[in-house]
């Protein structure tokens, strides 16, 4: 029987980052940046105005509000996009609107709202401050400068600053594409009017969709294969066209009807083992492509079609495998140390993982409670969980009060 630890490490030796691509702005949100994006120009190029109001010398405004007379004439309206270079003649004032290039010889905005808003003559309520309501040369990026690192996850801010650079495309780590499979001649739709007796409600595709976009990656849910081998081999040459990582669910009970292991220990490198954790004990991956006239490998999964099985081997393996795929530094989630509210029998030799709720912080410290029975989870305790609390293989007890180690599924 092989670790949970072999086996991660086995899945991260296998996948890499995806080739990094340029991409258009609005292709590269939840993307990795590949590499330093360096401003190649100052942002602002020339001082501007962060305020609508009016550009003047702020040493010629000292006796504003103070008795003395503080009306300068209006000289010139000022809008952004204008062009830059316009002096301002000692006396007189501009009036400027937010974005606007900031005048040569003003160093000042007085915004309207401290002003008679005078077009001629503009009177002024206090004197200014040099600098006031001004957005320096450079202010946002000076040239040669690192805006933003490689291995930045580039979000609405982050898109800003390059748009603001004026670039139009990043290099980039694409996210991962994840086409899923769920095989099993039992399986129907959810929704489905009349479902013939025996059948199931197909639950794994669905769940698993949700949880590869939650991991930054893009899936692709192909549905519903029946449990043919000749099927399955023709769905697996299909899609690994678009596919960067397939996720099989179903069909690798070691009955003769379940064909997903008959088809994958003829493919590459997949091997199926027993992995010492609990749930999921049976587990396929390796990586396929040659063998099915591909040019290039891609890592493959096979998880068992039990829901709750699935989504834990999701969290343990695949997640991870995503993150290193999308160039995230990352790979893990979040994990706390938490003291069991009550006790509860794990089995012997193998890693488990509890559906549990974490309440807590990091002053008053943690407590865990599993959700439902922990020998038996269900999809109602893994959906009113927010973390796995996960026990070792040499504890087949937790008392109350013991310290566990726990996955956080979500805030």
């Amino acid at each position: 029987m092989r670790s949970v630890q072999d086996h991660l490490a086995a899945v991260l030796a296998a996948v890499g980052p995806v080739a990094p691509l340029d991409v258009a702005l609005h292709d590269a949100v939840g993307c990795i940046l590949a590499r330093d994006l360096v401003a190649t120009r100052d942002v602002p190029a020339t001082a501007v105005a962060a305020r609508d109001g009016y550009a003047v010398a702020a040493h010629e405004t000292a006796g504003a509000g103070l008795g003395a007379p503080s009306a300068l004439p209006v000289a010139h309206d000022v809008l952004p996009g204008g062009p830059a270079g316009l002096r301002l003649a000692p006396g007189q004032a501009v009036r400027i609107a937010s974005g606007g290039a900031l005048p040569l010889g003003a160093d000042a905005v007085v915004p309207l709202e401290e002003t008679d808003r005078g077009a001629v003559r503009v009177e002024l309520q206090r004197p200014a401050v040099a600098g006031q309501h001004v957005r320096p040369v450079g202010a946002d990026a000076r040239t040669g400068e690192v805006v933003l690192a490689a291995g930045t996850r580039l979000g609405a801010r982050q898109l800003a600053v390059a748009a603001s650079l004026g670039h139009g495309r990043l290099h980039v780590h694409p996210t991962p594409r994840v086409v899923l499979l769920s095989v099993g001649d039992e399986l129907v739709e959810p929704g489905t009017a009349r479902p013939r007796e025996g059948a199931v409600f197909e639950t794994d595709g669905h769940a698993l969709e949700a949880a590869v976009r939650d991991a930054g990656a893009t899936p692709v849910r192909v549905g519903i294969l029946p449990d043919d081998r000749g099927t399955l081999r023709e769905a697996l040459d299909d899609q690994l066209v678009r596919a960067d990582l397939v996720v099989i669910t179903g069909g690798l009970s070691e009955l003769a009807n379940d064909t997903v292991k008959d088809v994958l220990a003829t493919l590459g490198t997949v091997r199926l083992d027993q992995v010492a954790m609990t749930p999921g004990l049976r587990h396929g991956f390796g990586t396929v492509g040659s063998d099915l006239g591909a040019d290039r490998t891609v890592p493959i999964f096979a998880l068992q079609g039990d829901p709750v099985t699935a989504q834990v081997s999701f969290e343990v393996f695949v997640r991870p495998a995503l993150r290193a795929m999308g160039g995230h530094a990352e790979l893990f989630r979040p994990s706390v140390a938490a003291t069991a509210t009550h006790g509860w029998t794990s089995p012997a030799g193998l890693r488990h993982f509890v559906p549990a709720t974490v309440l807590g912080s990091p002053e008053e410290g943690y407590r865990v409670t599993p959700v439902g029975d922990p020998l038996a989870p269900t999809v109602s305790a893994l959906a009113h969980a927010n973390a796995l609390a996960v026990v070792g293989e040499g504890d087949t007890h937790v008392p109350a009060g013991q310290v566990v180690h726990c996955l956080v599924l979500e805030g």
